[in-house]
């Protein structure tokens, strides 16, 4: 099954302390953009790339796109103020109506097989996220005082990419901007729908390059992929 990749790539990179967008921040002299662009571009499963940038920004990614050989880049749209704003402008740029992924730009180290699973899921039932299960002991606090200590079987982290039926997601996204609602992902916004979204077990490694601290670990995944792991 074919599907179609929407990369809000707006960011600013504010908790990064980069002074720039940190997608534009290399690892082994290549921007992490490009490593996250370069999983989707290999893919031979993945049919278009939409990506969601800053107006101020779009000439330069063009021209790196083009230098590191990325093709399958369909269409460039300007990001919104928010991620979710950012996501909707990328469902309507998108030319393909099947299923689409949406994935964080600062992620470049998700798996193809997770992808694929991904992809066959939504297929089937409509919505999939890629999540891992939580490794440390959750306790639920209010005001700074431990309420209760919750059971971590039944928590996931949730990660990207998270894949959908395009009707369902343009669906949900739709209705969250015509209610003004802001959800924390995709998933957040089809569950107000009063539908089923389903997990996708993925890996540690696929991390978010958020912090200072990511790069480092960034260059550990790096190290590890290229030993065959």
């Amino acid at each position: 099954m074919m599907y179609t990749v929407l990369l809000p790539a707006a960011g600013s990179g504010k908790r990064m302390g980069a002074g720039q967008n940190k997608l534009f921040l290399e690892l082994r002299q290549i921007p992490i953009l490009i490593h996250t662009l370069r999983v989707f571009e290999q893919d031979s499963k993945c049919k278009s790339i939409v990506l969601a940038v800053k107006k101020e920004e779009q000439t330069f990614i063009e021209q790196m796109l083009i230098k590191h050989h990325i093709t399958k880049v369909v269409a460039i749209t300007e990001g919104g103020a928010e991620r979710q704003h950012s996501v909707y402008a990328c469902l309507k740029s998108s030319p393909d109506q099947g299923i689409v992924l949406v994935h964080d730009a600062a992620r470049p180290f998700i798996k193809q097989v997770v992808i694929h699973q991904l992809v066959q899921t939504a297929e089937e039932s409509g919505a999939a996220v890629a999540a891992v299960r939580a490794k440390d002991t959750m306790k639920k606090v209010e005001n700074g005082i431990i309420q209760e200590t919750v059971d971590r079987e039944s928590l996931w982290v949730i990660q990207t990419p998270q894949a959908f039926q395009y009707a369902l997601l343009e669906k949900a996204e739709r209705l969250a901007d015509k209610d003004c609602f802001l959800g924390t992902d995709e998933a957040m916004l089809v569950e107000r729908l009063g539908e089923q979204v389903h997990i996708v077990e993925s890996t540690y490694d696929n991390v978010k390059m958020t912090t200072k601290e990511d790069l480092l670990l960034g260059e550990v995944i790096l190290n590890k992929h290229k030993q065959g792991d």
